[in-house]
């Protein structure tokens, strides 16, 4: 194969152009394994990326897509050989590094994840970098000490990927999710994935007090902002809030009275350049913990002709749970 489908970014003389093309293998970026790409998914990183509405991409010509699911073809790298099953999300792909949206992909052996014994390619990329980011989050909540008989967990952006897989991990935990939507249509499809209450999102969009009424011990905020700074001033007492996300934007307008006068902690969740054994340990705790059956509740697969459609649709919000890019 000298040549291969891939959704290509380029610079315009106003902003950014995206297209499915052929893209010419020699043109890969530097690498030691070279992997046949089958599976990908679109983040809200991606619905930016292929827009162009804010500069993910930061070389060009660049192949978008930040997830991939594959089987190696090539390999110089001591660890992975011909055959090999591998997941691989963040470390720049689609950004500085020729990413995902591609029948091929050429990526540094020590970026890859081997895909966990019982999981399919498919169930990788419905988990992803959303799933990925979801169980770290709930680690770091537990490693700060949080059980269920603390109290509720609060979810934002519930509906989406990071907030639908955070829901069911969390509720296979045992614990009591509170989930924060604008999208209150969804309501069945949140109680179906773990979730005891729905609140509106609107009860977090208002200006935050530097404290307010004591609501939950801790949760995963997907959203940032005025979203953020309410959820942090209804923290209980010694909890904590794994922050992931800027949906709402990157501003905190907070005060440090949920920091100095309960104790909060805020826990800063990064999945892109997250160490390897991290994310192999993160990885385990996925296949162990994640209700397949809930999974496919949550994700809807398309092909890599309609990923760029989907770009402005999960940038505001249209898009529920998973999508899965079926690459070839």
């Amino acid at each position: 194969m000298t040549t291969f489908k891939a959704i290509r970014i380029d610079k315009a003389d106003k902003g950014t152009t995206a297209a499915l093309t052929q893209f010419d293998e020699a043109e890969l970026m530097d690498g030691d394994v070279t992997v046949a790409v089958e599976w990908s998914t679109v983040n809200y990183k991606d619905g930016l990326a292929v827009t162009g509405k804010a500069p993910v991409v930061r070389r060009f010509p660049m192949i978008a897509g930040v997830d991939f699911a594959g089987t190696v073809i090539q390999s110089a790298h001591p660890y992975w050989q011909a055959g090999d099953e591998v997941i691989c999300t963040g470390w720049g792909l689609g950004e500085i590094h020729l990413g995902a949206f591609a029948e091929r992909a050429r990526v540094k052996g020590d970026w890859l994840v081997k895909l966990p014994d019982g999981m399919s390619g498919r169930d990788a990329m419905a988990i992803g970098t959303a799933g990925l980011t979801a169980v770290l989050s709930v680690m770091a909540l537990e490693k700060h000490g949080l059980t269920p008989k603390d109290g509720p967990m609060i979810v934002t952006g519930a509906a989406g990927g990071v907030g639908s897989l955070a829901i069911s991990l969390l509720s296979k935990l045992g614990f009591h999710v509170i989930a924060s939507t604008g999208r209150t249509s969804e309501a069945d499809y949140l109680r179906g994935l773990g979730a005891a209450e729905i609140i509106d999102r609107n009860e977090l969009s208002g200006p935050a007090k530097p404290l307010a009424k004591e609501r939950w011990a801790g949760g995963v905020d997907s959203v940032g902002s005025t979203t953020l700074a309410n959820v942090l001033s209804m923290t209980k007492y010694r909890g904590a809030i794994a922050a992931c996300g800027l949906a709402g934007g990157m501003d905190l307008p907070s005060s440090v009275a949920p920091f100095i006068l309960r104790g909060v902690c805020l826990l800063g969740i990064d999945s892109v350049m997250c160490p390897l054994p991290l994310r192999k340990i993160a990885w385990d705790r996925i296949a162990k913990v994640l209700d397949k059956a809930k999974l496919s509740e949550i994700t809807k697969e398309i092909g890599l002709s309609e990923v760029i459609e989907m770009g402005p649709k999960i940038l505001v919000g249209q898009v529920r749970g998973r999508l899965v890019v079926k690459i070839s």
